[in-house]
């Protein structure tokens, strides 16, 4: 149980758990010394079922404050950002998109299957959502033979 009482010098109120009852210590406002006072005689009973429960009752109860502040709180955990995707499907409308495909990245074991690739993206895109079709030069360093070598691709522009 705790005592709450008054410092005689600055009128500041303190609180203290009952087994200090009685010790001198300093004011932690005004820094001048005073001695707590006793419980009160119409205190509350002690605790039933004997000693046991006395001693688990004396044990000092600790309570936390919380710092409070006039200042906006900083946030420790930052919430992430929406996706353009689902912030662009809540507010019902289509992206722009853009889409590059490689003619390198489409030949596999002895086949071309770059008309193949851009024909299948293109019916899965749907031709009301393609915006333009640019083809597109570029040069790489092939790593086998370590010489550069150009290629072509097309770059597809869509709503998504």
């Amino acid at each position: 149980m705790d005592i709450v009482f008054k410092c005689p010098h600055c009128q500041t109120e303190l609180e203290v758990d009952s087994a200090a009852s009685g010790e001198s210590i300093n004011c932690p406002a005004c820094n001048r010394s005073l001695t707590i006072p006793a419980v009160a005689a119409g205190g509350p009973p002690p605790p039933p079922g004997g000693p046991a429960s006395a001693a688990a009752a004396s044990k000092p109860e600790k309570k936390f404050s919380v710092p409070v502040t006039d200042k906006p709180v900083e946030l420790l955990i930052k919430k992430a950002l929406p996706s353009l995707d689902a912030q662009a499907q809540k507010e019902g409308r289509r992206l722009i998109r853009v889409k590059t495909i490689r003619h390198i990245d489409c030949k596999e074991v002895g086949h071309d299957n770059f008309d193949a690739f851009v024909t299948e993206f293109m019916n899965k895109v749907g031709d009301e959502n393609i915006v333009s079709l640019t083809p597109i030069n570029y040069s790489y360093v092939e790593m086998g033979t370590q010489k550069l070598l150009n290629d072509f691709g097309v770059m597809i522009v869509y709503r998504g």
